[in-house]
């Protein structure tokens, strides 16, 4: 049963950084891209940062908000991705979740929500003062 669980959430102030965890189980990590995602109320969902399957040399991608901000990576040896955010800002507060799905060779850019296959459940990030 494929299975993915954020944690690292949680309230901070501008200016500070957090790092969210992804843990994955229940379906072939190396061949699924990881994305993560983020909703503020009233908005829709939408796409900050993916990393494309180990089998496709795992590219990263940022949205243009989080560009020289947040970092995707993932635990050597662990099916885990993070996502390390720095210099955060009230207008990155929502539920972030990260999704996984597959995707021609190298791409995952795309972030259409449809085309990922599972979710977790989200965690809530707050920034403010």
């Amino acid at each position: 049963q494929p299975r993915l669980v954020e944690s690292g959430g949680g309230l901070v102030q501008p200016g500070g950084s957090l790092r969210l965890s992804c843990d994955t189980s229940g379906f072939s990590f190396d061949y699924y891209a990881i994305g993560w995602f983020r909703q503020a109320p009233g908005k829709e969902r939408e796409g900050v940062s993916c990393r494309s399957s180990a089998m496709s040399g795992a590219r990263t991608d940022y949205a243009d908000s989080v560009k020289g901000r947040f970092t995707i990576s993932r635990d050597n040896g662990k099916n885990t991705v993070y996502l390390q955010m720095n210099s955060l800002k009230p207008e990155d507060t929502g539920i972030y979740y990260c999704a996984a799905g597959r995707f021609f060779g190298d791409y995952c850019s795309g972030y259409v929500p449809g085309e990922y296959d599972y979710w977790g459940q989200g965690t809530q990030v707050t920034v403010s003062s």
